[in-house]
């Protein structure tokens, strides 16, 4: 979610300064399972990179059924899964099971966005790690093979940009 935020990451590589970023927000960002990719239409060609990614780190991906169409012609092996409209099981059940640990949630439109509504509400009582932009959820996928942090003082920047 956009929002005016209180934290940020600093670091010379940009993926590990978002990294940064998250863990300063008290976002953990998992290292395996499920993720839920549910994204809009403008944001299916910049999503493919995140689930490739996630693919390859050994996660399982549950998409909706267009984004899932999306990502079977890329490619990309994922499982579709009901939206909350379209009956049960859905992917509220798959959430509240607690079978996914990361979720990727682009919309457009009101309709959209309110039906996104309960996975945002259940996202935040299960604390799963919750993105709402492409670029966003792109710069997640590729922190999560982040192996290492390091942690040096405000100066030390400052002393670098000016030598």
């Amino acid at each position: 979610m956009k929002s005016t935020g209180e934290v940020m990451g600093i670091d010379p590589d940009f993926t590990t300064a978002f990294m940064k970023s998250q863990l300063g927000a008290g976002t953990v960002l998992p290292t395996g399972g499920t993720a839920f990719v549910s994204v809009k239409d403008g944001d299916k060609p910049h999503i493919v990179p995140a689930v490739k990614s996630l693919l390859a780190r050994g996660f399982k991906v549950l998409a909706t059924g267009g984004t899932a169409d999306y990502l079977e012609t890329a490619g990309l092996a994922v499982e579709k899964v009901n939206k909350v409209a379209q009956g049960r099981p859905h992917i509220l059940d798959r959430i509240m099971d607690g079978e996914v640990t990361l979720i990727f949630n682009t919309t457009e439109g009101w309709q959209s966005l309110k039906d996104s509504k309960p996975i945002r509400q259940a996202a935040l009582a299960q604390k799963i790690p919750y993105f709402t932009t492409a670029p966003a959820s792109v710069q997640a996928a590729a922190a999560i093979g982040v192996a290492s942090l390091e942690v040096r003082p405000l100066q030390s920047y400052y002393s670098q940009s000016h030598n």
